[in-house]
């Protein structure tokens, strides 16, 4: 499904990422590791398009298509979701208003009929239902005041409703408690564990794991895959730690 191969990128002239090769088929989640300033975020953004982000060489392949040559509104509607580890605020405009234009812009750029307001609803109720989010929560602004798992579990439910093919989540456990880490994990088995579905779960502990089971575990140190093992080895990591797995490696 994802197909990455010798991926070279850098921001503000600084490369980050260096021959960094993964791939990633329909029906797995892939988690990714790796110590402070590996290149794992800048693996997401460069995956979902953000500006700034410059590729330098290698290619990224989706579903057989040129990821890489898409804008990222393209590749939202091709399937790919990014979920962010800081998920912005947007005062101003409710996440019902912001979610209906979002899904239906999507809609449309495939050839779609958007949804009526009732049939948006609807669907919001059910995905929101799935995280625990009350409804009430969606009729506000875009996560202003919202607890930071009260903006994962929004995010999440965003996933939900936009049903992407391919998600890549960046560090979704960041600021959660026990009990919303559970709920977000829950959530993403839920939307995501299907076929023809994938996931590439970024995060730096494996209490999440512990939740969502991998069927991989890559270790990305200085903008390279340097180890891929199974959920086995992001226990080693989380007993030895990164240096002492890598040096073993």
């Amino acid at each position: 499904m994802l197909k990455i191969d010798n991926l070279t990128a850098e921001i503000g002239g600084k490369q980050i990422l260096n021959g960094l090769t993964l791939e990633v088929p329909a029906g797995e989640v892939h988690a990714i590791m790796g110590p402070n300033g590996a290149g794992k975020s800048t693996l997401s953004y460069v995956l979902g398009g953000r500006p700034g982000y410059e590729v330098t060489g290698g290619s990224v392949t989706f579903n057989g298509e040129d990821l890489l040559d898409m804008e990222p509104h393209e590749r939202a509607a091709a399937g790919l979701f990014l979920g962010f580890q800081y998920p912005v605020e947007i005062p101003g405009v409710s996440n019902v208003q912001f979610l209906r234009e979002a899904l239906n812009s999507q809609r449309k750029q495939r050839g779609e009929e958007p949804l009526t307001g009732g049939e948006f609803l609807k669907l919001a109720k059910e995905k929101a239902v799935l995280l625990k989010l009350d409804m009430d929560m969606l009729k506000r602004n875009v996560n202003v005041g919202f607890s930071g798992g009260e903006k994962k579990r929004a995010e999440m439910v965003q996933m939900g409703i936009l049903d992407p093919s391919f998600a890549v989540l960046d560090e979704t456990d960041s600021g959660l408690d026990i009990d919303a880490l559970r709920v977000v994990g829950e959530g993403i088995n839920a939307i995501m564990r299907a076929p023809g579905k994938a996931v590439l779960l970024i995060t730096h502990y494996q209490r999440l794991l512990e939740v969502v089971k991998p069927d991989k575990v890559s270790i990305l140190s200085k903008g390279r895959i340097v180890m891929t093992g199974g959920p086995d080895l992001a226990l080693r990591l989380e007993n030895e730690g990164y240096d002492a797995v890598m040096e073993a490696a």
